[in-house]
Parts: structure tokens; sequence; C-alpha cells
């Protein structure tokens, strides 16, 4: 018993060495995590779900990011702001906020969130104080996306297959036009003219996807407001829907910008 007692204690030292030296190396990378924002925020537009995020999703997942799509119920630019800042408020830390479309303008005024570091704009509107979608479009041609857009008694908008199909995804298959359709959200008609108070885009660095065969928005407004906000900005010989139709591109830019964003 004396001898084996003798040789249990130099070996309850060694265990107790190599697990005090494994608490210290886990205490070391912990220490040392991943350089960037990890917590990705995004935000769809009008005639969308969150849904339309899907493939860029899986995406930035892949790279060990971590990635939340708001669910904007398009009743108004207010609750639209309010849905993204209770988002934002679950994160814990740092976010990047990405807005397609109409969305532009939630995170236009949601992004003054202390904890946005990071604005990116995905084929979108990006206005200034007092401006709205309807004032910055004024002079620029139409864009044809306006003529498929049906009113109902509620002062909502719904977007037909054929503005979907010809006009937000036309260089996606037809099965996801489908699907486009059959998922999209009806729109406040007052979101458009619904103004923004204070704009993010001035205070925080900013990115810039622009879709350069958008026929929802039109594409040279996309690149003068990119310009105006001093946006990082790519331009992809895309549709409207370019997260669908490019979404590595976009996920690379987002990559990109949350890694070099502070």
């Amino acid at each position: 018993m004396r001898f084996s007692q003798m040789h249990r204690i130099p070996l309850i030292a060694t265990v107790m060495l190599m697990l005090s030296s494994g608490l210290h190396m886990r205490g070391f990378a912990q220490a040392n995590p991943p350089q960037g924002v990890r917590n990705i925020v995004l935000v769809h537009g009008a005639w969308a779900d969150g849904s339309c995020w899907s493939k860029v999703i899986a995406l930035l997942q892949a790279k060990g990011l971590h990635v939340v799509a708001v669910q904007n119920p398009l009743t108004s630019l207010a609750d639209d702001v309010a849905a993204t800042k209770r988002i934002i408020a679950l994160q814990d830390g740092p976010v990047m906020l990405v807005g397609h479309s109409y969305a532009g303008v939630v995170i236009t005024e949601a992004g003054n969130d202390p904890k946005v570091v990071g604005l990116i704009y995905v084929a979108a509107f990006a206005p200034g104080v007092g401006e709205s979608i309807n004032s910055v479009s004024k002079p620029y041609p139409p864009a044809p996306l306006g003529s498929e857009l049906r009113p109902d008694a509620q002062g909502f908008l719904t977007a037909t297959r054929k503005g979907i199909a010809e006009d937000m995804a036309q260089d996606l298959p037809e099965s996801e036009q489908r699907i486009l359709a059959a998922t999209q959200g009806q729109t406040a008609a007052a979101v458009f003219g619904a103004t923004v108070t204070r704009a993010a885009w001035r205070s925080k660095p900013s990115w810039a996807v622009i879709a350069g065969n958008d026929r929802a928005i039109p594409p040279e407004l996309e690149k003068d407001e990119a310009g105006t906000i001093k946006a990082t900005s790519i331009t992809l010989p895309a549709n409207h829907l370019v997260m669908l139709s490019h979404p590595r591109e976009v996920a690379e830019l987002i990559e990109q910008a949350a890694a070099k964003a502070k």
C-alpha cells in the first residue's frame, strides 16, 4: 500500500499539471477571438421577407459570423425601424447593419443605435435628413417596377407576378420567381414618403452594392447615393434582388466590411 501511494502522488501531480496547462490554453484562446465584427443584422426591403437573405446567410454562417434577419412588418417606417432595433438590442456586441432596397431607409435611421458600427446598402436607397424615397427618386426616370404595383383598400401595395419576374428577379429561375411572389410582404405605400430624421451614414462607415441591371431602383440613383455617403462600393451585373442572384459577391463584401469595421 505504501509503495502504491508513493507512486500515486507523482501521478496525481502530473495530471493536475496537464489540466492546469489545458485551462491556461483555453483561457488564452478566449482572450484572442477572431478580429472584426461578428454580428450581422440583415434587413429586407419592400415586397419581400427575411428569406430573401437565405443564400447570403448560409455563406456568412460558414465563415463563423452570427447572422440574424429582421422580419419587417412593412406597415410604416417607424414600425420597421423599431423591429430592426429590437434585433440589434439582442446582439452581444458590435453590429454590421445591412439593408436591401427600401431597407436602406430603415438602416439609415436604425443605424444610429450605438451598437451599429457600419452600414451596408445592397441595391438600396440611402436618403439624408428630411429626405424620402419619393423625394430622392424625383430626378431619375421612373423604375419599371412602379407600373406593376397594385394598391388595396387599406393603402398597401402588392407587386404583380409580372413585376417580380421582369423587374425584381429577372435573372433568377422561374421556380425562385414563383416563391418570391408567394412570400412577398404587402407594403404600406406610406413608407415611400416617410422621411429620415437622422442619417447614420454621416457618422459611420458605409459600403454599397450597386445592381447594374436594377429595374426597381434606377442604378444611377444607387451609384449617386453611394458617392454621396462615401461608401466603399462594388457594381454587379445583377437584378434588384442581387443577394439572390449574386450571393457570393454580396456575402464577400459583408465579410470584408465586418473585418474592417471597429
